[in-house]
């Protein structure tokens, strides 16, 4: 085989891919005592760094259509993590807040994940900021390009 053609191991995509598909095996091990998937996770962290949302602002800030928003927001509502109200003043918006028992799962989530990414993540706080900068980077450049 020539050298000229790129190997799977030397390939971008491919290391996202499999860094993803083994982040996402973590948090679902690490997020299971609260019965919560990965997914669900992202919208209580973006709701307890900013409570009281619209749908259509978390969607935007999850990059979550209303159609796949909305089911998970069912379910944390199910479990009583959540509400979905409607103002008064505007029947037609439907703001997503925290209830107590949410709002109190973050010090407990926030606790166990930084306990199990502490044995696993090898890696200094700066270069983790790094990687995180790189991502959003590469993630920002690929959608201008769509």
């Amino acid at each position: 085989m020539s050298s000229q053609h790129p190997h799977l191991t030397d390939q971008l995509c491919f290391a996202i891919y499999n860094s993803n598909r083994l982040l996402n095996q973590f948090y679902k091990k690490s997020l299971s005592p609260f019965g919560l998937t990965y997914t669900q996770y992202l919208v209580l962290l973006a709701l307890w760094e900013k409570n009281g949302q619209s749908l259509q602002a978390l969607g935007q800030k999850l990059n979550l259509a209303s159609n796949t928003l909305t089911p998970l927001l069912r379910r944390l509502e199910d479990k009583g993590l959540l509400m979905r109200l409607r103002p008064e003043k505007d029947q037609r918006q439907l703001i997503v807040q925290l209830t107590d028992r949410g709002e109190k799962l973050q010090e407990e989530v926030e606790k166990v994940l930084n306990s199990c990414l502490s044995e696993v993540t090898f890696f200094s706080a700066d270069k983790l900021r790094d990687m995180i900068k790189d991502q959003q980077d590469l993630a920002k450049a690929l959608k201008e390009q769509n």
